[in-house]
């Protein structure tokens, strides 16, 4: 074989090469994908996560299908998505621990560099402030107000130092001046049992958590962590109504792992947009006061851009908790 065959030949084959990985966006998906999500089942984070797969699986013409990899708060899932082949059938369901984790553990991946963005599948739920039924004050200023008279007369359950519950309360003790004590508990909903029993006096604890001990009168809901309240629960004042600028939600997104085609990235974004606008998504999600944000808003683009910002805004609270910080992966 001549020089200028063998050449023409490998030519050739790079060319066909070239073809066909043009050609793979084109007829994505041709077989199944799988949705890390790094959490059990039934969480805040599984259920807008399942909800979203089944209805795109109508969308996109094949099986989209939830492997829950739990362990080390959203770190072990994390990392195995990130690991994953970049051809569109691994995905992942990133959340707001995916913005706190890198404050505190030592990850070997990043939530950003590592993943490429592809959009919100739900933004909250936000935390809510509750007291038990009991304590007599009504309003945040009424808490705050006893709280400095009082010192150590309040303690409030969290699911930890380091978590949201956790990071909320110490904003709140920074910019009102308080000392109310954080009790640590397993999560949210054990803190919320624990203020609905009398245990401790109040807890920041999330809107599906709160809502029902509320209107079984066992707790009393004094203010919102949300720019905007919630739909489901109108009556109840932000944090930023009554002049503290605190918010503090969860999010649910959707990522693939970094150098993922842009064109699958894009037919991702698309229909994901779809389904999370319907009105059947959206009615479900109200419940669990979570909600898309605005299609025109919710690009591969504008989603890297909050989960950047919100790593820096997580950071800012990882000191004020007072926690070990580790350095963000390089």
């Amino acid at each position: 074989m001549t020089v200028r065959l063998q050449w023409l030949l490998a030519f050739g084959v790079l060319l066909a090469a070239g073809v066909v990985a043009h050609a793979q966006p084109e007829s994505y998906p041709s077989r199944p994908i799988t949705v890390v999500v790094p959490f059990p089942a039934g969480g805040l984070t599984d259920v807008p996560a399942r909800l979203a797969a089944s209805m795109l699986q109508e969308k996109l013409g094949q099986g989209v299908v939830i492997e829950n990899r739990t362990g080390g708060s959203g770190v072990v899932g994390a990392a195995y998505a990130a690991r994953a082949n970049p051809d569109g059938y691994t995905l992942f369901a990133n959340s707001l621990a995916d913005t706190q984790n890198m404050h505190y553990l030592p990850v070997n991946y990043s939530p950003v560099d590592d993943f490429a963005q592809i959009g919100w599948i739900v933004d909250g739920p936000p935390l809510v402030l509750i007291v038990n039924a009991q304590v007599p004050v009504k309003t945040l200023a009424e808490l705050i107000a006893d709280a400095k008279a009082n010192p150590g007369k309040y303690s409030f359950g969290t699911s930890g130092p380091a978590s949201s519950p956790g990071l909320t309360l110490a904003q709140l003790n920074a910019l009102a001046n308080t000392k109310i004590t954080a009790v640590p508990y397993r999560g949210s909903g054990d803190a919320a049992a624990a203020a609905a029993g009398g245990a401790i006096q109040g807890a920041f604890t999330f809107f599906s958590q709160a809502k029902p001990l509320a209107d079984d009168g066992k707790v009393r809901a004094l203010a919102v962590a949300a720019p905007r309240r919630i739909e489901r629960w109108a009556d109840v004042p932000t944090m930023i109504e009554q002049g503290f600028k605190i918010d503090q939600r969860g999010f649910v997104g959707l990522a693939a792992p970094a150098k993922t085609p842009k064109p699958i990235i894009a037919v991702l974004n698309r229909h994901l947009n779809e389904v999370v606008q319907s009105e059947a998504f959206k009615t479900r999600m109200a419940a669990l006061g979570m909600a898309p944000p605005p299609a025109a808003d919710n690009t591969p683009e504008k989603f890297d851009t909050f989960m950047r910002e919100e790593i820096a805004r997580q950071g800012q609270l990882a000191e004020l908790s007072g926690q070990k910080i580790t350095q963000p992966p390089k």
